[in-house]
């Protein structure tokens, strides 16, 4: 056995207490504390990480970017942001579909 398993184990003969866990990281120099590593939660919301590539057409960019909104939602936020860019897409195309007014005057 090592010496530090002895070393604990007289210890706790002696004490009647347990020892301390020992940890394998050493305090780090300078006095000063690491920065906390945050835990992974599954459950945080996260981006998926999907490239929006520009479509050159500045209405339907502006919408495909609000996308990026719903990255940083839980997934019952993002219902909203996706019915906001569903209502701003069609009513684009329905933009699209409209005849311009008429601007030549039919006179004889």
């Amino acid at each position: 056995m090592s010496d530090s398993i002895e070393t604990s184990r007289a210890e706790y003969e002696t004490s009647g207490a347990a020892p301390a866990p020992q940890t394998a990281e050493a305090p780090p120099a300078g006095g000063e504390p690491e920065p906390a590593v945050e835990a992974y939660d599954p459950g945080a919301p996260a981006p998926l990480g999907v490239e929006r590539v520009p479509t050159g057409h500045a209405g339907v960019d502006a919408r495909l970017e609000r996308l990026a909104d719903a990255d940083h939602l839980p997934a019952d936020g993002h219902l909203e942001v996706y019915e906001d860019v569903h209502r701003g897409l069609r009513d684009t195309l329905t933009a699209l579909d409209a005849r311009p007014e008429d601007s030549y005057n039919h006179r004889s």
